[in-house]
């Protein structure tokens, strides 16, 4: 599978790749983890940040041995790297003969198409431009069908994953009447009776040929609208306007893209340290960085920062951001929050009360629908044994950090770094299961559900949304709020309890806050002790001695 591979490879190898180093400086700087370095691959600099003191001598053979065991291992359970996956397919395709034969594409067309798709903020133009339309569906289709498939479902520690995101697929993209059911099966339904005739084990194999068939269908369709679109834009756009030049003069001259990496041009190397001596902190470098913005220092920020959300309160449905934990993950601002309750609610006698009881939607895949019946999707034993986990993905970006609640944390704007979580892996979460505590690595998953089931809410418009807004407040208040959970959980009996009373509406934005402010302080003390293992670790490998 892509992921295994990507894991395997020498760091040295993936960084010459330009769209890698994109994606993995995206993930490198989310501000879950202390030290966030960033590589220029134009010039093959390395910046760290914190910077070192300027009296120890940093080593790069140490810097990318650190990466490789502490950073690509988390790199390859994100939603950035399933995006950089699926970005590898397109660029692939877009690169092939077989495109340009069959959309009658130039090179200079490939050229310009790649240019526009490329690395993280491609795939960030590309999402939002299918964002409401079926292509958005198909995306999310395949990348949670890649995550799937990469799980080893005989693995204990994977398989509820693997079940989780299953009965979550089931709930939107495998329902009958679905846009993927109806897009990706039809080729495929004419041999139903040959399907019946193979072992259930092929269930996966079904659900891979849905995938490519996905696939198929975003590239031959979706892309080739969406450079129409880049086209257009770009003729509107001044700063543009040099790119476009370029664009005509390949077209004129029928030039050819040029080929190879400039990473054999130069030697990597880490860029000297300007800080002062003392010692290495990252957790007083961010404080430091986050008083700026909660001071109102950072005026430049935060004026962006509302004027992004105020782009977002104007649009119907989630912002257009592709943030999140293999799940679709939209914050829009306090304000708009508000507008939850104004949310239409589906008729009462929806598919969660048909006549045989079924609690979960059918999927009108006959094969697909007995494999998951054969993977015992049974939904009082998923939610109640399994972490649940919703199937969308999107990248992280600046509408991904919720606006900070108040905390008597030193780190007030924790909840920056646990939305960011969620987008990198969660090595948060397994510092807090190497370290034995169960209580806070229970309330970061509580955190984190809250975080799953306000996007669902917000984002109401996506494919399945009810169905998956009822599966998430049904895990939560099973997990956390039931008889025998509550007194576990350290945070206000109020809080808990409201939280129970209005899961089931969706009016329950307040206490969501509410709650994740509580959780905040109790996990900001081991947060301190998570970056401060990090920088030990960090220095292990980048200082001898």
């Amino acid at each position: 599978p892509p992921l295994a591979t990507i894991a395997s490879t020498n760091m040295g190898v993936l960084l010459q790749d330009d769209v890698f180093v994109d994606f993995f400086n995206t993930f490198l700087n989310l501000p879950i983890f202390g030290q966030t370095p960033i590589y220029i691959s134009s010039t093959g600099q390395w910046d760290l940040w914190p910077e070192l003191p300027s009296h120890l001598d940093p080593s790069l053979p140490g810097l990318l041995t650190w990466l490789e065991k502490h950073r690509l291992p988390h790199f390859c359970k994100s939603s950035l790297c399933l995006h950089f996956v699926l970005c590898q397919k397109l660029l692939s395709f877009i690169r092939s003969e077989e495109a340009a034969k069959l959309l009658n594409w130039q090179s200079a067309d490939q050229w310009l198409l790649e240019k526009c798709i490329s690395g993280s903020r491609g795939m960030w133009r590309f999402r939002a431009f299918i964002q409401g339309l079926a292509g958005e569906e198909l995306t999310k289709f395949w990348l949670t069908t890649e995550r799937i498939l990469g799980l080893d479902k005989s693995d204990v520690t994977q398989r509820k994953l693997y079940l989780s995101l299953l009965h979550a697929l089931k709930a939107t993209h495998l329902r009958e009447g679905s846009r993927v059911t109806a897009l990706c099966s039809k080729p495929t339904v004419q041999r139903i009776t040959e399907w019946h005739m193979q072992p259930v084990s092929t269930g996966r194999e079904t659900l891979g040929k849905m995938q490519t068939l996905a696939l198929l269908k975003i590239q031959n369709y979706w892309l080739p609208n969406f450079f129409i679109h880049c086209k257009l834009s770009m003729e509107k756009e001044k700063s543009c306007w040099p790119l476009l030049q370029e664009y005509r003069e390949r077209l004129q001259a029928d030039a050819q893209q040029p080929t190879g990496s400039c990473s054999d041009l130069f030697t990597m190397h880490i860029k000297k340290s300007q800080a002062l001596s003392g010692p290495y902190c990252s957790r007083k470098a961010k404080e430091e960085m986050w008083t700026l913005i909660k001071g109102g220092k950072g005026t430049q920020e935060m004026t962006m920062l509302r004027s992004l959300e105020g782009q977002s309160e104007r649009k119907s449905g989630p912002a257009r951001s592709l943030c999140s934990s293999d799940t679709e993950k939209s914050y829009l601002s306090e304000n708009a929050l508000g507008l939850i309750s104004q949310q239409s609610e589906p008729p009462a006698n929806t598919a969660f009360e048909d006549k045989g009881g079924e609690t979960s939607p059918k999927s009108s895949c006959p094969d697909i629908e007995h494999f998951l019946q054969q993977e015992e999707l049974c939904e009082e034993q998923l939610l109640s044994n399994v972490h649940f986990s919703t199937p969308v993905v999107q990248l992280p970006s600046l509408l991904g950090l919720k606006r900070p609640v108040k905390s008597s944390s030193p780190f007030s704007l924790l909840a920056w770094a646990l939305s960011a979580e969620g987008c990198a892996g969660q090595p948060f979460r397994e510092f807090l299961k190497r370290r034995e505590r169960p209580v806070e690595t229970h309330l970061l998953d509580l955190w984190h559900d809250l975080e799953d089931f306000l996007c669902v809410v917000l984002g109401s418009s996506g494919e399945g949304s009810f169905f998956l807004r009822h599966l998430i407040g049904v895990r939560i208040c099973k997990t956390y709020l039931g008889k025998g959970s509550v007194q576990y959980l350290p945070l206000e009996t109020r809080t808990l309890r409201n939280l129970q009373d209005h899961l089931p509406s969706g009016e329950v934005t307040p206490w969501i806050f509410k709650a994740q402010e509580e959780i905040c302080k109790v996990l900001g003390f081991f947060y301190d002790e998570f970056l401060a293992e990090d920088d030990e670790t960090f220095l292990q490998f980048m200082v001898k001695g």
